[in-house]
């Protein structure tokens, strides 16, 4: 079994990732606590107290802003906070700094206009958190202009002044801070969705890499059995039947008969252990032209007689490209014997710089069908065409009835190389 993403997790995905920053929620939180205490613990000790309803309001202001970041934080949750809405939440944010600041007796609620470039920057951008910032300075120092006279002068004044000013950019900075960050996170949790996305398909293509390489090892298995024991078994059988047929006429030949028959046995074992250490990788160097040698003395004893030309060297060409060669001669000669009755074989072999040719021509039958062909029915003669396709081999099969067939196979100096 393997993890797949669900079908809604992209789009999901995508848009956290287009939800805009949301602001830091504790930083208003505390300032209204803030100028919350300062107000009523002026109006509890101070020397001019305020009018209970002065006080009332003022209580009802900042719960209201309490209540409007709550409101907010659930509307971010839930993939608002963009557009004309916004620009409303910053609107009734503004006037309800306006309506606590008339209505605090301490003066300390003017430190809340920090927040209007502070929740500007994550609803609007950088750009329009430092419009709003300025403009809130220049309407405090616009203020102090028109109401207090000589403020220039007035150390107090200028002070409030410094201090709001700080307060503006530390407002913009920590905004800036905490936008940088969830971006980042998001672009991290971004990166493991698309790792997690990827380790899901690199096990899929584990698993099918697995299935296809158990399905190739099956079918390379399947096609050695038929071709190398399935060639030594015909001959056992036939050579025991030409046994059977001269024991009482030519007891020679039928010696002979069986002598050949106990060496394809023998064969047939040497190609089991063959296989098995293959399988462990222990396989022995092959050569071709000595086991092509000995197939052909083997089998060119009686009819059909089979002689043998090799050009060249084999020194360089990987065993893979080798092993399909021998085994066509063995399909070849098998059919040869069986099926076609042929009088002579000849199997002509010549390595050459890139690729090597190995022509196996009979005098036979010739196979069923008028001309030519490009191939023939038959289990061997379809597993050989698929070995040679997996090698960049070729397979030619020429035959007409009565005239003998001449299979040619060409396979490259390399392992899935081009002839």
């Amino acid at each position: 079994m393997t993890a797949t993403a669900h079908p809604l997790d992209v789009p999901r995905a995508r848009a956290a990732e287009d939800r805009p920053p949301r602001p830091v929620p504790w930083v208003s939180s505390v300032l209204y606590a803030a100028v919350l205490f300062a107000g009523v613990y002026y109006d509890i000790v101070g020397d001019d107290p305020q009018h209970p309803v002065r006080t009332a309001g003022f209580v009802i202001g900042v719960a209201a802003l309490f209540a409007l970041d709550a409101a907010e934080a659930r509307w971010c949750r839930a993939g608002g906070r963009r557009g004309a809405v916004a620009a409303a939440v910053l609107v009734l944010r503004v006037g309800l700094f306006f309506a606590v600041a008339a209505c605090d007796g301490a003066g300390l609620s003017r430190v809340l206009f920090v927040l209007v470039p502070f929740t500007a920057y994550f609803a609007f951008g950088r750009r329009a958190s430092l419009v709003l910032g300025a403009g809130c300075a220049g309407a405090l120092l616009g203020w102090y202009a028109l109401a207090v006279d000589g403020w220039y002068a007035d150390a107090e004044a200028i002070s409030d002044l410094l201090m709001f000013g700080l307060g503006l950019v530390l407002a913009v900075s920590m905004a800036a801070v905490a936008t940088g960050e969830q971006e980042a996170r998001r672009s991290l949790e971004s990166t493991v969705r698309e790792l997690r996305a990827s380790h899901g398909q690199l096990r899929e293509y584990a698993a099918r890499v697995a299935e296809l390489s158990t399905a190739q090892e099956r079918n390379r298995l399947a096609r050695d059995i038929h071709d190398s024991l399935g060639h030594h078994l015909i001959a056992i059988a036939v050579q025991l039947e030409k046994a059977d047929t001269f024991r009482a006429r030519d007891a020679a030949a039928a010696d002979r008969a069986v002598a050949d028959a106990r060496w394809s046995a023998a064969r047939a074992l040497d190609e089991v252990r063959r296989s098995v250490r293959a399988l462990r990788e222990e396989a022995d160097p092959f050569s071709l032209s000595a086991a092509l040698a000995d197939l052909v003395r083997h089998t060119g004893t009686d009819r059909p007689r089979v002689t043998l030309a090799i050009a060249g060297a084999e020194t360089g060409y990987d065993a893979d490209p080798l092993t399909a060669l021998y085994r066509a001669a063995q399909e070849a000669l098998t059919n040869a014997r069986r099926h076609a009755d042929a009088r002579h074989v000849t199997v002509s072999l010549e390595y050459g710089a890139a690729a090597a040719r190995l022509t196996v021509a009979d005098d036979g039958r010739g196979l069923p069908g008028p001309g030519a062909t490009g191939g023939a029915p038959g289990v061997g003669l379809l597993g050989l065409r698929e070995r040679l396709q997996l090698l960049g081999g070729a397979l030619h099969i020429e035959s007409e009835a009565g005239e003998g067939t001449t299979l040619t196979v060409t396979v490259p100096r390399t392992s899935g190389g081009g002839p």
